[in-house]
């Protein structure tokens, strides 16, 4: 059973940053890729970025420029780094990653972007 531990969510002023950290219970090299989503109230979840092999493959429209994708193989931890952040980034982000058999979903931390 993988084990994913998000943090560094909470409440930011438009333009601002924030860095959210995805901590695993196993070895990051287990997994096919590893990706934050975020879900808006009476949105659907959405892709935010995603990264295999250690180098980013996706990022959303709406991020592109914004936001940075990372991992540190050593600390087990994949990161996602928020700069220039907007009202419209307010969500609950999700760490998820894959492996050749299995989806796992972290608890979620609440990122809110208001003045």
């Amino acid at each position: 059973q993988v084990q994913l531990v998000e943090s560094g969510g909470g409440l930011v002023q438009p333009g601002g940053s924030l860095r959210l950290s995805c901590a695993t219970s196993i070895s990051i090299f287990s997994f096919k890729s590893m990706g934050w989503y975020r879900q808006a109230p009476g949105k659907e979840r959405e892709l935010v970025a995603m990264i295999s092999g250690g180098e980013p493959i996706n990022y959303a429209d709406s991020v592109k420029g914004r936001f940075t994708i990372s991992r540190d193989n050593a600390k087990n931890t994949m990161y996602l780094q928020m700069n220039s952040l907007k009202r419209e980034d307010t969500a609950v982000y999700y760490c998820s990653v894959r492996t050749f058999l299995q989806v796992y979903w972290g608890q979620g931390t609440q990122v809110t972007v208001s003045s």
